[in-house]
C-alpha cells in the first residue's frame, strides 16, 4: 500500500527541517503559508508568509544553538487536505533543556502546505523554555 501524497509531503517537510534544508522547506509551502505558534513567549504568534515561516525555523535553530531535534512518530491524513503529525522535540537553550510531545495540524492546498497549527503537551513548559 502506497503512502498518501499528503502524508508523504509532511514526511518530506520533517526530513528537510531535520537537515536544516530551508530551500527544500520553501518549496513545500505556499507563498502565503501561516505557522501558528501557541503560548506567550517570544516565538508565539502567527508567522505569515513563506519567508516569515522560514525565518521562524531559522530562529528555532539559532535559539537552541542547533540542538533542536524532532522525532516524528506518526502522520495521519483525512484525504481532504488535512494532515496531523505527532513528534517529540528535544533541545537545549542556555542552561535549559526540553523534551516534549508536540503535534502539528497541516492544511494542504495544491500539494503544498498552506497552514500549520502547532499544539504542545505542556504550554507552560514551552513558554518557560522559549522565554
Amino acid at each position: 500500500m502506497s503512502e498518501h501524497a499528503d502524508a508523504a509531503l509532511v514526511r518530506r517537510a520533517y526530513e528537510a527541517f531535520g537537515k536544516g534544508d530551508m530551500e527544500t522547506m520553501g518549496t513545500l509551502m505556499t507563498a502565503d503559508v501561516i505557522h501558528h505558534v501557541p503560548g506567550d513567549n517570544p516565538l508565539s504568534g502567527h508567522h505569515k508568509g513563506r519567508e516569515a515561516v522560514l525565518d521562524l525555523y531559522r530562529r528555532f535553530g539559532a535559539e537552541t544553538n542547533g540542538t533542536l531535534r524532532v522525532e516524528l512518530h506518526a502522520v495521519l491524513v483525512d484525504g481532504r487536505g488535512h494532515a496531523m503529525s505527532f513528534h517529540t522535540a528535544r533541545a537545549d537553550r542556555g542552561d535549559r533543556g526540553i523534551e516534549i510531545q508536540e503535534g502539528l495540524f497541516f492544511t494542504i492546498v495544491g500539494g503544498k502546505v498552506s497552514d500549520i497549527d502547532e499544539c504542545t503537551q505542556d504550554i507552560d513548559e514551552e513558554d518557560r523554555f522559549w522565554s
